[in-house]
């Protein structure tokens, strides 16, 4: 499956649609909602379904 130029077998990101995460800063518990890959600054970037109008970065979340 392709989705937006990345193969997703072979995708390197942490975490997954669906997974629930911590964000460092707060503690607060969310949920992923979707991913993608940002070409240019080689990172993933996260929605979280919590606050869909802002995106994350791996960097910023904990895992359960």
């Amino acid at each position: 499956m392709i989705k937006r130029g990345v193969d997703l077998r072979n995708s390197n990101n942490r975490f997954n649609s669906g997974q629930t995460v911590k964000l460092k800063d707060t503690g607060e518990e969310v949920t992923i909602l979707k991913w993608q890959y940002v070409k240019n600054m080689k990172r993933y970037s996260y929605i979280v379904k919590e606050h869909p109008g802002t995106f994350y970065f791996e960097e910023e979340f904990q895992t359960q």
